[in-house]
């Protein structure tokens, strides 16, 4: 069974802690999947290290990751430096406005996630008009639209489908095939 952990920082209006909810719900739609949504205040390095998924989320301030996420990392570093080589991790934000750097925050999440030896994806689907995760889940403010939602909720899914194939073996939920299975538009 592969184990994800949904992973966030939220300020105080909450934003990407409502964002990790919709990303955890997305992850257990995938059977089999074992999951924990855990803030950088609750999660340990033991957590880390059961994850075979990591979904890491961060406000976006001024335009990157948040302090007390990098701040988080940075103190774990030598405790799980090389014990993350070959883990699938992703990423999500909240900003307070489109084009306040969101894609930006996720690039620089999965930059750290690399570092870390964590394999990183992006997601070709299309959750909207014109919206899809492909650095990752982005939204502006709280993740109000279905889109928005959805998008949230796909990173989740695709998250729990690459580790199902990569942990579990399960071919049949490689995300290409599941995603034309289930009639997923994968252009605009």
């Amino acid at each position: 069974m592969a184990n994800i952990l949904v992973l966030y920082e939220s300020n105080n209006r909450g934003y990407t802690a409502e964002m990790a909810e919709l990303v955890r719900v997305g992850a257990e739609t995938v059977a089999g999947v074992e999951v924990r949504c855990l803030s950088i205040l609750q999660a340990s390095k033991a957590d880390l290290l059961w994850a075979d998924g990591i979904a890491v989320g961060s406000p976006t301030n001024l335009g990157g990751i948040s302090w007390r996420m990098k701040q988080w990392w940075d103190e774990l570093s030598f405790d799980v430096w090389g014990a993350l080589d070959g883990k699938i991790g992703c990423a999500f934000s909240s900003s307070g406005a489109w084009g306040g750097g969101g894609e930006h925050t996720c690039q620089a999440l999965t930059t750290l996630l690399m570092n870390f030896g964590v394999l990183v994806f992006g997601v070709t689907d299309y959750v909207g008009p014109k919206m899809a995760p492909h650095y990752g889940a982005v939204v502006a403010g709280s993740p109000r639209s279905a889109a928005e939602q959805e998008m949230c909720r796909r990173l989740g899914r695709r998250l729990a489908e690459w580790c199902a194939v990569f942990v579990d073996r399960r071919a049949e939920l490689h995300p290409a095939e599941a995603s034309y299975a289930r009639g997923i538009q994968h252009a605009p």
